[in-house]
């Protein structure tokens, strides 16, 4: 600061030296000289010089005073140069995201298509139709999807933002009614500046809004209408309507999502109302005992293996007397069991596995049903009272057991996509169940397993697989059943010796002929796949 002062000062008297002022001024030094010798002008001229002087130099303090000031307050008040913005990182790349969110090898993470690696173990399961059908049945694919979509209610409204620094209360989640009802709006709050006159627009879309305080029209206009305006003066009087809002359902829908909007100014909120009319219970009755056998019914499918069923039936017999069991037979002869708590339905021949699972179920009437293959064998570790506790006290739709010692548990993780979805299969479980160390949560069991009847009617089981099908019921059943394994519970399983009995031994080899899945129904089941269940491929 010295050195510029300093400088400064050099051009000030600089440019001084070339103005009329010091001239005058050097001139008046010469005068004064003059003056003072000069009888003639006395007194009155030396104070008149005195004062030039004194004006000069008053002059030339003020100018240098002003540049210094102006010198120093431009260096602190300076605007500062803008810093150059400093570059935003990058995103991580794939292959760090892919350790970031795979689970169980299966990168389950946002993309625009998923992918199957199938080189070791999986199926493409579009190469289950020949290469001139794909377009047409794409279409068709695709038609059928948007249908579901459209009665699913899909895809979902998109994540409602709020914006920064918004002036009101309301609600972010909870706010439900059934189809046509009206329900209070709770938590709508202003809180915003104060203004001479306050105006809150509400809309809405599939609803009109009202509130429930009487009030004239001028405060509060379009009652009972999808656009609500309130104008007021006064805040609390304000707040007191927004308190006392409703929303009613002018739209009949099962279930659809209305987005009600709050406005202030250039300030917008948004919240959603649930429209969604709730499920009808139906309950069983388990009696004032709550005995076993008026929770659980035994359903089975036999097929070529009478001599099986009634070895099962005998085992069964030892343990729980009388719980009542459901047959259905598609053999080409029906048999004749001399049980009283034994149901026995007879199906047209060969009409499938499936749909043997289906006519059994459709007959329970019990609250839980336990499903058992025909050639099973209870024994003492054969807890069913176990199973029906895990139901009891859990949220769990399916429950297994093991069939000595194999309990089947594997796992589907979905991955969505446009074009089609991939599934992928792994053995195990997710997580052990809360409350009981011993069971665990999993997509898929073993033939041995206890479930809500009404649970299982809603899945139910494809009647055109008709031979060897077990984890389709349970890919049609995802996202929609919760399921558990506890292998504490254990069913024996008949010896696969030959027959001795001519007879027998005959069923045995006409059972084995439709036991295994031919090549074209196998075909069959991947094109079932990739339409009915909108899969692409799987591993």
């Amino acid at each position: 600061m010295t050195a510029v002062v300093t400088n400064k000062w050099h051009n000030v008297k600089k440019a001084f030296s070339a103005e009329p002022v010091p001239d005058i001024l050097s001139r008046g030094c010469g005068h004064d000289r003059h003056l003072s010798s000069s009888p003639e002008r006395g007194p009155a001229a030396g104070l008149l010089a005195m004062t030039a002087l004194a004006v000069g130099f008053g002059m030339i303090l003020f100018m240098f005073r002003s540049m210094y000031l102006r010198e120093k307050f431009s260096l602190q008040l300076e605007l500062p140069r803008p810093a150059l913005a400093d570059p935003m990182p990058k995103l991580l790349p794939e292959a760090r995201l892919r350790t970031l969110f795979t689970y169980s090898e299966v990168w389950l993470f946002p993309k625009n298509q998923c992918q199957c690696e199938t080189k070791h173990q999986g199926y493409n399961f579009q190469h289950a139709y020949r290469q001139t059908d794909l377009p047409a049945v794409n279409a068709r694919r695709r038609a059928e999807f948007e249908h579901f979509q459209r009665r699913e209610g899909l895809p979902r409204p998109p994540p409602l933002l709020a914006p920064p620094n918004l002036p009101f209360g309301y609600p972010v989640h909870g706010v439900e009614v059934m189809p046509l009802h009206t329900v209070p709006i709770p938590g709508l709050q202003f809180d915003g500046p104060n203004v001479p006159v306050y105006q809150v627009t509400l809309t809405a879309s599939l609803g009109t809004l009202n509130t429930l305080v009487d009030i004239p029209d001028s405060v509060v206009q379009g009652r009972g209408q999808k656009h609500l305006t309130i104008s007021t003066s006064d805040r609390k009087l304000l707040n007191f309507i927004l308190q006392h809002m409703t929303y009613t359902s002018t739209v009949y829908q099962l279930h659809r999502v209305d987005v009600v909007s709050l406005k202030f100014k250039s300030s917008v909120a948004k919240f959603p109302v649930i429209i969604r009319h709730p499920v009808v219970p139906k309950l069983y009755d388990p009696g004032p005992e709550r005995k076993l056998r008026d929770l659980v019914t035994i359903a089975t499918k036999t097929f070529f293996r009478p001599h099986k069923l009634m070895t099962m039936l005998r085992s069964l017999r030892e343990y729980y007397p009388d719980l009542t069991v459901i047959v259905a037979d598609d053999s080409k002869e029906p048999l004749k069991i001399n049980d009283s708590h034994v149901e026995y339905y007879i199906m047209p021949f060969g009409k499938g596995w499936f749909a043997g699972r289906n006519l059994a179920i459709s007959q329970v009437t019990t609250k839980y049903v336990l499903w058992v293959d025909d050639d099973f064998l209870f024994n003492d570790k054969t807890k069913i009272e176990v199973l029906v506790d895990v139901l009891e006290k859990t949220e769990l739709d399916v429950v297994g057991g093991s069939v000595l010692g194999n309990v089947f548990q594997f796992r589907l993780l979905l991955e969505q996509s446009e074009n089609g979805h991939c599934l992928h299969r792994r053995s195990g479980s997710f997580r052990p169940l809360d409350g009981f160390p011993s069971c665990v949560v999993t997509s898929g069991v073993v033939n041995f397993f206890l479930a809500h009847t009404e649970r299982l009617l809603r899945v139910g089981f494809d009647p055109r697989l008709q031979r060897v099908a077990h984890s389709e019921f349970f890919i049609d059943g995802l996202g929609s059943l919760l399921v558990g394994s506890c292998p504490d519970v254990v069913i024996g399983h008949q010896a696969h010796s030959p027959e001795v009995d001519p007879q027998l031994a005959a069923l045995e080899k006409a059972y084995s002929k439709y036991r295994l899945n031919t090549n074209a129904q196998v075909q069959f089941k991947l094109a079932l796949h990739y339409f009915k269940n909108y899969l692409q491929c799987s591993t």
